[in-house]
């Protein structure tokens, strides 16, 4: 595949978590696919893990959404910057345990880095501001200048 295709299947990972299709989005993946959410520090393996995960983020925020601001690939790697947005209407579970829903609106800044096999996502590196998103859903403090 041309690295423009394998530009828009990574676009597809946002677009199959915006409209929870999960079947598309595990269509996507290669069997032993890897996902590395920097923000959570979870590693996750596998498909149906990856699914389970992606479902938990949509049960926490219903609304969620991505939006690919940018994107450009190289080779068998693509880079996306995504702007997530949702409501915290239902409980999520982070590195420090459960947050109950506050039903405050959040703006997170990520970058995703997808390498593919063939024309298939081999890995998912999530970089996004976890604190940021901490403080605007109400978990945490929020800095003093």
């Amino acid at each position: 595949m041309s690295t423009q295709d394998l530009t828009q299947v990574a676009r597809e990972i946002v677009t199959g978590y915006n409209t929870s299709n999960w079947t598309a989005l595990k269509n996507l993946l290669t069997p032993d696919v890897t996902y590395d959410e920097a923000g959570t520090q979870r590693r996750i393996q596998g498909p149906d893990a990856f699914i389970r995960t992606m479902q938990e983020w949509k049960k926490a925020m219903t609304d969620s959404k991505g939006d690919v601001t940018k994107a450009f690939g190289t080779g068998n790697l693509v880079a996306l910057e995504i702007t997530w947005t949702g409501t915290h209407n239902g409980a999520f579970t982070g590195p420090a345990g459960a947050v109950p829903a506050s039903g405050k609106r959040q703006t997170t800044p990520a970058a995703m880095i997808v390498k593919f096999q063939g024309d298939k996502v081999k890995e998912i590196h999530h970089y996004f501001d976890m604190v940021t998103l901490l403080q605007q859903i109400g978990a945490m403090p929020a800095t003093v200048a």
